[in-house]
């Protein structure tokens, strides 16, 4: 039964050790994996009639919608969402979450049910994760108008999600960021931050009046009242970079929420769209893509060079896979002029929780020889890496190629 890469975490379908499991339980595993065709290693009962029903739905039957009526019946999918979402409760019942997330993009892919995620009944029936949000942010210019506000509803938790997992850590890790870059040498007497003051004085301790004479103040600016940093996100919104996509547009509306930033996020395949005005809900942003198309990195980056006014005082985040379609040189020498102008900038090859991206190794390599890192980055640790750009650490060490 091919493409069952997953099913190894259901339950009743896992790949347990010979040595933990008698030969009749080796045997139900193996008639589950490798379906009908493995009728000889005797017959299901019980839960297992129905995993393998719905397995077998999937993988042994490709042109069989789960909204068919029975074995063996061929057809178009047209009205068969109560059927689809018969199946998505079948699944979710009898296999835990990761892997239920896994047959749900198979059966996206393997049946065809692009079309039915356009029906109200299947939206409501899905579980809600980032590789659906993918899909239905890939579609979103066919959703027709019955069935928009549930597909908002399923998205929106996705980002709702999202938000709580990486906001707390984002505004902590980038706001002390700021506040470290802030620091003034010269702080009124208000500011003054006494602790790193005493810390970088002790050598002028005076022990006959047991007390440090400082040579110099150390304090916070008053940040809080003004922008600090610029913060410029370009995110490739090719169909490869769907999940980075999703991610960066909740992390640019988590940075939009902290004042002392300035946030823009530029969306680019072959043309170049600007949603920065759109920050206040991911959302929205998100139904504002359109994933696919080719990639031209160097005209979306010619675009964001435009939009900094500040570049000692501008952090440049390129999230793509480097899979260039326009002008090679032309974007080498605006990464460079860039980077020698102050801009810190990096190159994420995927915002994600995936593996290990495919991307285009000879230009990560002539970026890093410009002092640009490029690297893949999972969600978690983004907030860390962005707090580093801020504060003036070494990226190159730290993170790159």
């Amino acid at each position: 039964m091919g493409g069952t890469s997953g099913l190894g975490g259901a339950s009743g379908v896992g790949g347990a050790s010979g040595s933990a499991a008698d030969e009749s339980e080796r045997r139900r595993r193996w008639r589950l994996l490798l379906g009908a065709e493995a009728e000889d290693l005797g017959e299901l009962s019980g839960e297992d009639v129905q995993m393998d029903s719905a397995l077998r739905v999937l993988y042994d039957r490709p042109s069989e919608s789960p909204g068919a009526e029975g074995p063996g019946t061929r057809g178009g999918l047209g009205g068969s969402a109560p059927g689809v979402a018969r199946w998505l409760g079948d699944i979710r019942t009898y296999f835990p979450a990761s892997v239920v997330q896994v047959m749900q993009q198979d059966a996206i892919d393997r049946l065809g049910l692009r079309e039915l995620l356009l029906e109200k009944e299947m939206l409501q029936s899905v579980t809600p994760d980032v590789a659906l949000v993918s899909t239905l942010v890939g579609l979103n210019r066919l959703i027709p108008e019955t069935t928009r506000a549930t597909a908002r509803q399923v998205v929106g938790t996705v980002v709702s999600d999202i938000e709580q997992r990486i906001a707390r850590a984002t505004r902590s890790a980038v706001s002390g960021a700021v506040n470290r870059a802030a620091r003034s040498r010269r702080p009124r007497h208000r500011d003054i931050d006494w602790n790193r003051t005493i810390a970088a004085n002790l050598s002028r301790y005076l022990p006959e009046y047991r007390t440090v004479v400082p040579e110099r103040l150390v304090g916070y600016g008053r940040h809080q009242r003004s922008i600090a940093k610029d913060i410029v996100l370009a995110v490739d919104q090719s169909g490869s970079m769907a999940s980075s996509v999703v991610y960066a547009s909740v992390f640019a509306a988590v940075l939009a929420s902290i004042r002392s930033l300035r946030t823009s996020l530029v969306f680019f395949d072959t043309a170049v769209v600007d949603m920065t005005d759109q920050l206040t809900d991911p959302v929205d942003v998100l139904f504002g893509t359109q994933l696919g198309g080719g990639t031209d990195i160097n005209q979306a980056v010619a675009y964001c060079r435009g939009l900094m006014t500040r570049p000692r005082d501008t952090v440049f985040v390129l999230v793509s896979d480097l899979l260039e379609g326009g002008v090679r040189e032309q974007l080498l020498a605006r990464i460079a002029e860039m980077t020698r102008s102050g801009v810190r900038c990096v190159a994420l090859l995927a915002l994600s929780d995936g593996g290990a991206p495919v991307y285009d190794h000879d230009n990560a390599a002539a970026l890093a020889a410009l002092g640009v890192p490029a690297f893949a980055c999972t969600p978690d640790a983004f907030p860390e890496l962005l707090a580093k750009a801020i504060d003036g650490g070494d990226l190159m060490g730290a993170y790159g190629r």
